[in-house]
């Protein structure tokens, strides 16, 4: 049996700008207050030791073509200089960044009790050229942030 050589995927790093990291927004499910009456947040706790803050900029994607599966890195440092995320640089994903400038958000969970203000640096962004994770299908439904920073994008997307 012969089988063709598997062709790589090329990696592309993407330039990231306007990068912030501020605490969530109380009306963000993800922020995870104590339980209250609110109906949106029946069973929902706040994730132990832990708080909500989003991580959001700008993605310039310079190239022709769409950059797949793409991670977002920085090293995030407390008050004291201290990094926020022992041991790892990698933040999250943003997903597929078709080309030109983009904004991007996502959630980061800080450890409760660190010391603020926070500086964030060597922020950078990298994806591939062709699929690499498991694609989600179109009726998967997109979380509270990622539908909102789509309304940034295209704000007609949610108005039908």
């Amino acid at each position: 049996m012969l089988a063709a050589p598997v062709q790589p995927a090329w990696a592309a790093d993407l330039k990231l700008t306007s990068v912030a990291l501020a605490a969530c927004d109380q009306a963000d499910p993800g922020a995870q207050p104590a339980p209250s009456g609110d109906p949106r947040r029946s069973g929902v706790s706040r994730t132990a030791g832990a708080s909500c803050y989003v991580l959001s900029g700008m993605v310039t994607n310079p190239g022709r073509r769409f950059v797949y599966d793409t991670d977002v890195y920085a090293r995030i440092l407390d008050a004291s200089g201290e990094p926020v995320l022992q041991n790892r640089t990698r933040v999250g994903s943003i997903g597929d960044v078709e080309p030109g400038v983009h904004p991007f958000a996502l959630r980061l969970a800080v450890p409760s009790g660190t010391p603020g203000p926070f500086e964030v640096s060597n922020a950078r962004a990298r994806g591939f050229g062709a699929p690499v994770r498991t694609r989600a299908a179109d009726e998967d439904e997109l979380l509270p942030l990622e539908k909102q920073v789509m309304d940034i994008e295209d704000p007609g997307i949610n108005a039908l």
